[in-house]
């Protein structure tokens, strides 16, 4: 393929810069998109006007990175970040050039670029390709490699490693083996280090959705990074869960990178907490022989995982909300239902873990059965069937409108003030009270059976 189709608001944009007498191209992830075959998301442009050339030409231009001669122009209802042909000397901090200086052509913009599939360009009147670095022949062969040296490369910015990781899983290709070398070199790993934790973290989560995490996932342990950013998971690998009953194949690591690959592509949160789920099982682990047989426990092994996910979100700078939520989801993934549980166990359930998580929480139970031999649970398995008939229980009870909070009871603290019992720890004491009372019996959640009950309350236990 000698070209792509260049979308038509595109064109019109191209004619804008030659009529002013400038060459632009479309460069990065739309080139690369478009020739495997995919639709094109953001458009970049590489052009040889100035910024202040174009800001001049176009109506509505945001300077976003003018000190490296980007601005994004604002047209047909698009956002176009637009560079100026640029060459990049010296990275003394590891991740951003010493000297930027305007380059003379499209093709010696391309040889700053990270990877060869990323170093392609396109005309953008005719969508003639330039690809002086066979980036067309490694998108056929689906390999990532390094534009030029990979310790070059590697070695001007520590965040490349971390990207050819997520996109071997992003897009299902392997790393060429001089490269995936280079991303073990001590050095390298060093410049890596010196990365932001904020830089690993987003570039993590966006490899927890791609298509394939544990790609992604492996790869980042293999080369040693995972070991860098997230050092809470190396005894994860070589903890042994097989003890003859059949419940796991594999070692904690690749139960967790498996049962990430198990959880939604759409939902963050649960891709986090299986992450994270079973961090905690080496240091929970025990033995004991039973009848001959050596048997392995994890005993509370999620608290401790909870534990250690919170540790390792925060030093990873992730949002408290995020944090809270993924630790929560954590901490009550181990929950056992079976179909004896009473009306009063189920809301107890859903008051304990919220129902507001609940989905994500079924969620994480499918990643995790996923994890245990790497395929998804079967939709005629006894598992699933139980996992169905606890999400119509809990759907039933929330049917009912059952007091689920405090903020659902029949009676309020203003109420309890009515009747003679006084505001402070008394009155919160008893309110706790008729809430259990309406959790065990949701019948009893109204105004004057409450009052009663308060009053009880309050004359036999609490009374002066």
């Amino acid at each position: 393929m000698d070209s792509i189709n260049i979308p038509s608001d595109l064109k019109k944009v191209n004619q804008i810069f030659e009529k002013n007498g400038f060459k632009t191209y479309l460069v990065g992830g739309a080139v690369r998109d478009s020739l495997r075959n995919k639709s094109m998301h953001d458009w970049d442009l590489a052009t040889n006007a100035r910024p202040e050339q174009v800001m001049k030409i176009f109506h509505k231009v945001i300077p976003t990175g003018i000190a490296h001669g980007t601005v994004t122009i604002h047209i047909f209802g698009h956002e176009i970040e637009t560079t100026t042909f640029r060459a990049e000397s010296g990275y003394s901090d590891g991740r951003h050039p010493d000297k930027i200086s305007y380059a003379d052509s499209i093709e010696e913009d391309l040889s700053r670029r990270d990877f060869t599939i990323n170093a392609i360009a396109a005309e953008l009147g005719t969508g003639k390709l330039v690809d002086p670095f066979g980036g067309r022949e490694d998108i056929k062969r689906r390999i990532i490699r390094t534009v030029g040296s990979p310790f070059d490369r590697f070695s001007e910015d520590g965040l490349r490693p971390v990207r050819a990781v997520r996109f071997a899983g992003q897009l299902g290709f392997s790393i060429d083996p001089e490269t995936l070398d280079a991303m073990k070199n001590e050095d390298v790993l060093r410049i890596t280090s010196g990365i932001s934790v904020e830089r690993f973290r987003d570039e993590f989560c966006r490899m927890l959705t791609c298509q394939s995490p544990s790609v992604c996932l492996k790869l980042l342990e293999e080369t040693g990074i995972l070991d860098i950013f997230i050092p809470e998971f190396k005894p994860c690998r070589g903890c042994t869960q097989h003890d003859g009953r059949g419940f796991h194949d594999f070692d904690v690591a690749d139960h967790l990178f498996y049962a990430v690959d198990g959880s939604p592509r759409d939902n963050l949160l649960v891709a986090l907490a299986a992450f994270y789920h079973d961090i905690g099982k080496p240091e929970a682990r025990k033995t004991e022989i039973k009848d001959g047989c050596e048997l392995i426990h994890f005993h509370k092994h999620e608290v401790i995982s909870a534990e250690k996910a919170e540790k390792s979100m925060r030093k990873l700078k992730f949002p408290n909300e995020t944090i809270k939520k993924v630790t929560h989801l954590v901490k009550e993934h181990m929950f056992f239902y079976t179909p004896d549980w009473s009306d009063a166990a189920v809301r107890r359930f859903i008051i304990r873990v919220g129902l507001e998580n609940f989905e994500d929480l079924m969620q994480l139970r499918l990643a995790d059965i996923h994890g245990m031999h790497n395929c998804p649970l079967s939709d005629c398995s006894p598992e699933f069937n139980l996992l169905a008939e606890f999400r119509k229980r809990v759907e039933k009870t929330v049917a009912e409108k059952s007091a689920m909070s405090m903020r659902d009871l029949a009676v309020s603290g203003n109420d309890l003030a009515k009747i003679g019992i006084p505001a402070g720890k008394s009155m919160g004491i008893i309110l706790r009270e008729l809430f259990e009372t309406v959790t065990d019996s949701p019948e009893m959640n109204e105004k004057e059976k409450l009052l009663e009950v308060a009053l009880r309350i309050w004359n036999q236990k609490i009374k002066p």
